[in-house]
Order: structure tokens, then C-alpha cells, then sequence
């Protein structure tokens, strides 16, 4: 597919829409309702997601795009090519305002392992065209080029290194949270948040979602290939764990600012009706198959987990290593042993959240309590399972940290003894602003830690049954549009040999 823009995919959709059965037919009742875009998510053998949200003025301050109390029809139709000359499958869909007006069609009866192009009408308007792309057959193990990214603070910088992944045509993309931030405008960076507060009600977070996704780069970035996504915090509010806030501001009934956070999210993101929220829960944790290749365990460390030890923060604390804490929660912790034991592709992907591997910030053992070492019997749990069922393909894929980030995961970290998996950080798409090249994290503290580069960015890999080759993707300035991608570290992970290898 060509680079997108929003002109092109708009102009494509309503150029083909003169040859096919989504033509308008109706006056124009309201204003253009597909302002926030497309998406497709969770492709399986035979299908994905497929979704959008009517909103003809996203950032109206009630939340509801612009949109009356009516529920509305949404056609939708996938086809084998741009033009939609070889329609393959349609339907409606009913969007309602108890859903923000928001539709996730799950879309089946497709051919696994190719691409497929998707649109939606509704009230006389057709919609931008995406493009969607179905997991190979189990099986089969064709090559998988897969993106994965995080951290996207709408206000200190520009969205360029979504564009630049739309660009990379994947067959997949990751995000591994911190999708919004939720804080409260600022008047010091390069755009501003709406509404200005911090969110914490349903109004709120509909309309910072619908502010993020009225951003065309990151409209193009959906457009272009299916996404797998799970949250980190900030979805919610900074550093919570489970039902417990990391401050009193705003004041107000946590577990309703969840529920308002979890229902905003589902709202805006192409996930599956099994992943629809009910009350302040929502089953996020899952497990995606592509093909014979690998198995995608997309983990939820923020929901289910201990409150962080010894009042959070970068600090020395036994109470960290205490056995019965936990990130996980038991219930996903057995679900996510059992998933890896089955052995369902060469290669286990786990799509998580905070920092995986030892990491110590100081030689008397100071380490942060929010990632896993802060529940470091936790992951010794996790490692000791998957080396003793036999695996030899684990690789970690983390966001968070707002730092690229290649490790080596051991299966004694104060012996270095020996190699049991890979970790990947990705940076930040935007936060933390332009970033320092000459940042050097990497210390002798943890020699098991490879890579380490503060500039903003993403991960791009390409796996194969043999191989998986890694390339840290860079952007030198994000509060500057539209400055070019390069690669500035590059690695192999061979399959049965875990651990960073040279390219």
C-alpha cells in the first residue's frame, strides 16, 4: 500500500464509492461523522475487527461527538482490494449513544494470511478506507513484519512516528499502552490537551480519546494494519494499582474514574465484545495466534496487581521480593502458563506493559517498584515456568519507559549464569519530548542489559520460523513535524537461542 495520508484514504473511499453498493443514498442529515477515522484489531485466521465512532464534532464537551440520542445504522463492507471492485463481505451495524456512538464489527468467513480493505457508511457519508489483514492459517509460518510502540503524550510532541509506521505497511501493529495521557493541559509544549483538566469523569475521557484520535498521523497508523493494544496507566491515571490511586487529585470515587477510563477506552480501541467492560472490570488479558509463527500473549500488569511496595518510587525494599506479591494476578498467571506450555507457535510474544528484566538503578540495590522488579517473585515464577515446560523462544515486547531499551533475560540475575528469554523496550512515541542521543543508561550494574537509547520512536521486527530481526527505529525531533525515521540498533533473535544477537 502506498504512504496514506487522511486526503488520500478520504478521496479513495468516496472515488470508489461510485462502483459499489456503499454509494450515498440518503441526505446528509448530519455533518461528516468519521472524523476520528478507522481501525481494525484482533485478526484471527478468518477475520479481525473492524471499527469507528461517529463523532461530527469530537470534542463537543458532553462527550458525545456531536451526536443525537438516536442510535444510528453504520454499513459496513470489506472487500479483496482498494477499490472495492471485489466486495467479499457487508452488513450494519446500530451505533448507540450508550457506546459514544462507537461500532466493533467483528468481521469472519475472510482467507487467512492476506489483506483485505475495509469502509463504513452512515448517514449519507462514507468513511476514510482501512486496511485490514487476516493471521495466517495454523500450520503455516509466513513472515510477520510487526510494529510495536507506546506512550503517546499528545502535548509534548507530534505524532510522526505513527505516520512513519503507516509507511512501513506491517502486517501487525502492537501498542503496549499509555495510548492517552490523562493529566491536565499545559500551556508550555507543543499543543494542549482538551478538555483542560485532568479527566476522571466519562464526558472527559471520551474527549481526550476523540482528540487523539482526530490526529491524522495516528488515523493513518490505524488505517494501515491491524492493532493489538492493552493499557498501562495513564488510560487511567498515573501509576494506580488495581483500586488503589497513586494520589488524592482529583478527589472523587476511584473505582467510578476506572469504570468511566475502561468504557472510554473500549469505546475507541477495535477490540472484541469479550473485551466490553462491566462496571470498573474489563477482561484485557487475551491471547492471539498468528499462525504456526507465534503466539501473542497480550498481558494486563495494571488491573490485577499488589499495590506497588514501600510506597512506590526507585528504592531498596525487601518488602519487593516478598513471594506472595504479585503483577499478574494468580488467575492470569496460570492462564498465562498454560497459554506458553500448549506451545501453539515457534515463537511467544508477551505484549506487556512496565520494564520486565532486572534493572538496578544503583549499586546498593535501589530498583523501581512499578516495574517487575517491585514483584520480582512474580517474574521468577513467569521465567522459571516457561525454561522449565522447555521454551526457548520467549520475547518480552515492553513500553513504558519512554527509553529503548534490548535485554537479555536471565535465569539468575546476580549469576548471570544463564540466558532464558529477550526483552524489547520500545520508546515513547512522544513523551518525554525530543529526548538526548547521548543519554547513556547502560551501566555495569546490569550486564545483561544491551541497549539503551533516549530518543523517540518504535520497534520494528521481522520473524520468520528461524529468525526474528529486530531494528530500534528513531525520530531525532518530535517537536518538529514530520522529520524522517532511521535505524539506529539493530539485532537478531535466533530461534532455540534466546538472547540479542549481532544482525
Amino acid at each position: 500500500m502506498s504512504p496514506l495520508t487522511r486526503r488520500t484514504l478520504i478521496a479513495g473511499g468516496i472515488a470508489s464509492a461510485g462502483v459499489t453498493v456503499l454509494a450515498p443514498t440518503a441526505a446528509n442529515a448530519v455533518s461528516y461523522p468519521f472524523t476520528l477515522g478507522v481501525a481494525s484489531g484482533e485478526p484471527v485466521a478468518d477475520g479481525f475487527v473492524i471499527w469507528t465512532r461517529l463523532a461530527p464534532d469530537p470534542l463537543a464537551a458532553d462527550g458525545l461527538g456531536g451526536m443525537g440520542s438516536a442510535s444510528v445504522a453504520v454499513e459496513w463492507q470489506v472487500a479483496a482490494d482498494q477499490r472495492f471492485t471485489q466486495p467479499v463481505r457487508s452488513g450494519t451495524a446500530t451505533a448507540t449513544q450508550s457506546w459514544a456512538h462507537s461500532v466493533h464489527v467483528e468481521v469472519s468467513g475472510l482467507q487467512p494470511g492476506r489483506e483485505y480493505f475495509y469502509r463504513f457508511r452512515a448517514a449519507g457519508h462514507i468513511s476514510p478506507v482501512g486496511r485490514g489483514v487476516t493471521a495466517p492459517a495454523v500450520g503455516t509460518s509466513p513472515s510477520l513484519t510487526m510494529l510495536f510502540a507506546s506512550c503517546a503524550h499528545y502535548e509534548e510532541g507530534y505524532f510522526t512516528a505513527y505516520r512513519r509506521m503507516a509507511e512501513e505497511n506491517p502486517d501487525l501493529i502492537l501498542h503496549l499502552g499509555d495510548y492517552i495521557y490523562e493529566g491536565a493541559a499545559t500551556t508550555t509544549k507543543v499543543r494542549k490537551f482538551a478538555p483542560g483538566v485532568e479527566i476522571a469523569g466519562l464526558a472527559d475521557y471520551r474527549v481526550r480519546h476523540a482528540q487523539y484520535k482526530a490526529d491524522v498521523d495516528l488515523q493513518a497508523a490505524h488505517a494501515a494494519a491491524p492493532w493489538l493494544v492493552v493499557w498501562d496507566d495513564h488510560e487511567v491515571e498515573n501509576n494506580y494499582a488495581g483500586l488503589v490511586r497513586a494520589n488524592t487529585s482529583p478527589a472523587g470515587d476511584f473505582k467510578a474514574r476506572r469504570a468511566a477510563a475502561y468504557k472510554a477506552y473500549y469505546e475507541h480501541m477495535p477490540l472484541r465484545a469479550a473485551q466490553a467492560p462491566v462496571a470498573e472490570n474489563m477482561q484485557l488479558y487475551r491471547r492471539v495466534r498468528w499462525g504456526s509463527l507465534a503466539t501473542f500473549h497480550m498481558l494486563d500488569t495494571r488491573q490485577h496487581r499488589d499495590d506497588q511496595a514501600c510506597g512506590d518510587g526507585t528504592k531498596v525494599c525487601p518488602e519487593a521480593d516478598d513471594p506472595a506479591r504479585t503483577l499478574l494476578g494468580g488467575t492470569q498467571e496460570a492462564w498465562l502458563l498454560d497459554g506458553m506450555r500448549q506451545k501453539l507457535g515457534t515463537w511467544d510474544f508477551l505484549g506487556q506493559q512496565v520494564f520486565f528484566a532486572q534493572k538496578l538503578a544503583s549499586a546498593d540495590g535501589a530498583k523501581s517498584m512499578d516495574s517487575w522488579d517491585g514483584y520480582s517473585a512474580n517474574r521468577g515464577r513467569l521465567q522459571r515456568g516457561w525454561d522449565a515446560a522447555g521454551l526457548r523462544n520467549t520475547v518480552v515486547l515492553t513500553g513504558d519507559v519512554h527509553r529503548s531499551w534490548a535485554a537479555d533475560l536471565m535465569n539468575d540475575y546476580a549469576a548471570q549464569d544463564r540466558v532464558v528469554g529477550t526483552e524489547l523496550v520500545t520508546t515513547s512515541v512522544t513523551s518525554g519530548g525530543d529526548g538526548n542521543a547521548a543519554d547513556n543508561g547502560v551501566s555495569g550494574l546490569n550486564p545483561h542489559v544491551k541497549f539503551y537509547k533516549n530518543l523517540r520512536g518504535y520497534v520494528r521486527t521481522v520473524t520468520t520460523p528461524t529468525r526474528m530481526d529486530v531494528d530500534f527505529r528513531f525520530l531525532d525531533r518530535v517537536t518538529t513535524r514530520d522529520y524522517p525515521v532511521r535505524t539506529l540498533q539493530s539485532y537478531v533473535v535466533q530461534a532455540g537461542n534466546p538472547g540479542l544477537q549481532a544482525p
